[in-house]
């Protein structure tokens, strides 16, 4: 679906109403659901401000420096994560080392691969696009020698996605496909938890995702079935959950993004949380960037949606804040002085680049 050029600065501004209300209202209802109990509603909220923080600075700094911006992030992503490589600060866990710190290291570098993979996008010289791909290799790696399989193959994932977007005419049709993947990867971490796949399927499963997280996963969802409504409040698994009173050095957390929301904010805070995802893709389609950044950086947030459904990297600060910085930096208006306005339209009447570049965008990102 190709929006007319003149649309784009009227597609962000409502684009930009409607994630300052979803995120309000994110933050609204954890306070009611966190009412009237001993809960901390603190980290809910640190995560959504990380969120709006980073989505703001992606904005500015993509608008001023579109492909400098996103290569220096990718950059920070790896060398933050080599330089905590015993564990991510930021976590809003109860422990002084979270147990998902391997799983939060994976999905800054998916982050930073999915920036590097924009940069590549938006880059005129093939020489820098072919070392942007390097870097984004390069994070991969970094995630395989962290010792995170998941997080290799998601960042191999976001690269090959970033290669194949570059001949894609409608953003769309990618940006639909990578919601139904996310919803995918939720609704198989939900079946586990609720046991009802074939039996050799679930043991073969219980291999890579460890028996305490499934158990972590049954205790999530039964909670979820006990408070359907408002849950057991922000940062109450611990306290409810038999599995995580019984694992030693437990974070508290079921390591399960969607199974956690179900549990502590009810159905309203599941659905809240599908809806703030939902508008990042919204966000990439009325961007004015190229086809092959929007779906490049959809790519990337899908795959962190698939690795905080099997993990708890959601609980850390600079996961979220780089999960905006890089939605913020993939809808960034076009540089002034670049021409024009909205976005690019191809002479055959896709919403990507040009046919004649298709892997560059004439505004820079």
């Amino acid at each position: 679906m190709a929006a007319p050029a003149e649309r784009g600065p009227e597609g962000g501004n409502a684009s930009d109403a409607a994630g300052a209300l979803i995120l309000a209202v994110c933050a609204i209802w954890s306070l009611i659901s966190a009412a009237g109990r001993e809960t901390r509603p603190e980290g809910v909220l640190l995560a959504l401000l990380a969120v709006a923080a980073g989505f703001a600075c992606g904005r500015i700094c993509g608008t001023l420096l579109p492909v400098a911006a996103a290569s220096i992030a990718a950059l920070a992503g790896l060398v933050m994560t080599l330089v905590w490589r015993h564990g991510v600060p930021g976590a809003t866990a109860a422990v002084e080392t979270a147990p998902g710190h391997t799983g939060a290291s994976a999905a800054l570098l998916v982050l930073a691969a999915g920036a590097a993979c924009c940069a590549a996008a938006a880059a005129r010289r093939d020489s820098l696009r072919f070392t942007l791909r390097l870097l984004a290799l390069g994070t991969a790696c970094a995630s395989l020698g962290l010792g995170s399989v998941a997080g290799f193959a998601a960042a191999v994932g976001v690269l090959l996605c970033s290669l194949a977007a570059a001949r894609m005419r409608s953003r769309l049709l990618g940006l639909v496909g990578l919601a139904l993947a996310a919803g995918l990867a939720v609704g198989a971490t939900w079946a586990v938890a609720e046991d009802v796949l074939p039996d050799g399927l679930t043991v073969s499963l219980e291999g890579p995702l460890t028996t305490n997280r499934v158990q972590l996963w049954a205790d999530a969802a039964r909670l979820a079935e006990e408070h359907p409504v408002l849950g057991i409040g922000p940062d109450r698994f611990a306290e409810l959950s038999p599995t995580a009173q019984q694992t030693l050095g437990s974070d508290g957390k079921p390591h399960s993004a969607a199974l956690q929301q179900a549990a502590e904010q009810g159905v309203v805070g599941l659905v809240l949380l599908g809806a703030a995802f939902g508008w990042l893709l919204y966000v990439l389609w009325r961007s004015p960037r190229s086809t092959a950044v929007a779906l490049t950086a959809g790519a990337a947030l899908t795959a962190l949606a698939a690795l905080a459904s099997v993990g708890n990297a959601l609980s850390f600060t600079p996961v979220t804040a780089g999960a905006g910085l890089l939605a913020g930096l993939a809808s960034a208006r076009r540089p002034i002085g670049a021409g024009g306005h909205g976005r690019e339209r191809s002479p055959r009447g896709g919403d990507g680049v040009p046919a004649h570049e298709p892997q560059a965008d004439p505004a820079g990102l």
